[in-house]
């Protein structure tokens, strides 16, 4: 049976983040509120926590997990980033957007797109994701929190828990955050590309 953290979404309690950071580093579910509706994500290297993670969503393994980052020097070390790129995503980060770009060394392969060897990574403009990710010092491994079969992604901390009480091992209730995707942007090609429209503004990315 999964814990249940009442957080206040602009002021974090200390206490509770750092009891949900070691919930994570042991290896742990946890699903957690972002800018862009709830997420479910576990500690970077941990295989068995990704593996139940693809259970509860029923995902195969062409599904390609995001890296949520504290900030850009985060995302410096897990993908390819120049000095364009840079530009663009200092400006527009944090906030609802994913980036796909190419993968370096640090990530390990079983996250990687098969093919391209590409990683999502984003930056929440979120204060209970940015607690728990400057506690913990390294990325969420994560996924959008959408049940087998809907459309859309879940939004209540509640019905969360009715639904996935006995298969998570936390749930941080940060209140209502919305239930809009992220916008996904491609930096692996020449030119940047949108690939999915969602909360973020597009027209910066479009070129």
């Amino acid at each position: 049976m999964s814990q249940f953290f009442q957080i206040h979404p602009e002021n974090p309690q200390k206490r509770l983040i750092k009891q949900a950071v070691e919930i994570l580093r042991k290896g742990g579910v946890v699903v957690y509120p972002t800018d862009s509706g709830y997420a479910i994500g576990c500690h970077l290297g941990e295989k068995q926590a990704q593996d139940r993670i693809k259970r509860i969503r029923r995902l195969d393994d062409k599904h390609n997990f995001t890296l949520v980052c504290r900030d850009l020097s985060d995302i410096g070390v897990y993908a390819k980033v120049d000095n364009t790129q840079y530009r663009l995503l200092k400006t527009f980060t944090p906030g609802p957007y994913t980036y796909i770009l190419d993968a370096t060394s640090e990530v390990p392969r079983r996250l990687m797109h098969p093919k391209r060897r590409t990683i999502g990574v984003r930056v929440p403009d979120n204060a209970i994701v940015r607690a728990l990710l400057g506690e913990l010092g390294e990325p969420i491994m994560s996924s959008t929190l959408m049940l087998p079969g809907e459309s859309d992604p879940m939004t209540d901390a509640n019905d969360i828990r009715e639904a996935l009480e006995n298969e998570l091992d936390l749930i941080i209730d940060g209140g209502f955050c919305g239930m809009e995707p992220t916008t996904v942007v491609n930096f692996t090609g020449e030119v940047p590309a949108v690939t999915r429209v969602g909360k973020g503004d597009p027209a910066p990315f479009e070129m």
